[in-house]
């Protein structure tokens, strides 16, 4: 049974990793393709009073475009979660508090509220077993198995 929950572990960090991860990134490509960084800054941040607006533009896409990369890697993993986290939070402090959480009159804050959730849980929790974190050794793993090894090497 313990071998089941930990495939599902698995499973279900990759899914996470992967949607949350291509999601962000596509709201970062779709911010460098349409308009360019400081055409976002620019046209959309300055508008709503973000300072620096062409700077954060550049932060803003450069964050989400290669944060969600990393994420769908499991690269640096909890490094892009908690970097995608400070992204969100900001958006949420110096736009969306203006908006709320849910309104009819504009984006309101509930989907940055949800993909804070998910950053946060792969930062709590690691990339996995199936990352490249894993892989090369930066994200060793606290579950069930790597304990039970330790106490045997311990014996």
């Amino acid at each position: 049974m313990a071998a089941l929950t930990r495939r599902f572990d698995t499973l279900g960090l990759l899914v996470l990793r992967v949607i949350v991860g291509a999601l962000i990134a596509l709201h970062g490509f779709q911010k460098l393709t349409t308009v360019g960084s400081a055409g976002f800054g620019r046209m959309a941040l300055d508008s709503l009073g973000v300072p620096a607006p062409v700077l954060a533009g550049y932060v803003v896409t450069f964050v989400e475009l290669g944060g969600g990369i990393l994420l769908i890697l499991g690269l640096l993993t909890r490094l892009a979660a908690l970097l995608l986290t400070i992204n969100l939070t900001m958006a949420i402090l110096l736009v969306k508090v203006k908006v709320g959480v849910i309104s009819s009159m504009a984006a309101g804050a509930e989907l940055d509220l949800a993909y804070i959730a998910a950053f946060l849980a792969l930062l709590l929790m690691g990339p996995g077993a199936a990352s490249l974190d894993r892989l090369i050794g930066l994200d060793r793993g606290h579950g069930p198995r790597r304990r039970s090894r330790e106490a045997a090497t311990a014996s």
